[in-house]
């Protein structure tokens, strides 16, 4: 049984992602980029996904970086919660429901 070392530990602790978007379609281009987006699970414009930090998928990104926006971000959003980031406030509130005088 392996112990962890302290960078392996320090690694898992503040681990990071890409936040990859595709901005560009990849009509037009060689097989290649439409396999390795893809790869990257971007299938349509404006569609972001969350990718861990690693060397494999720098590579991806590095092979396709004319088409993607990338950022490097401390933890991946699960797709509703970028849905409620985009949601704009309501514009207004509810002071009572009409139906509570009476009760």
């Amino acid at each position: 049984m392996a112990i962890p070392s302290a960078a392996t530990a320090a690694k898992t602790a503040a681990q990071t992602y890409f936040r990859i978007t595709l901005m560009r379609s990849a009509i037009g281009l060689p097989k290649k980029s439409s396999g390795v987006l893809a790869a990257l699970g971007l299938h349509k414009r404006l569609r972001t996904v969350y990718h861990p930090v690693s060397p494999q998928t720098a590579g991806m990104v590095f092979a396709v970086k004319e088409l993607v926006d990338v950022q490097e971000v401390d933890q991946a959003l699960s797709k509703r919660e970028m849905r409620e980031l985009r949601r704009p406030e309501s514009g207004f509130y509810v002071e009572r429901r009409a139906g509570a005088e009476r009760q």
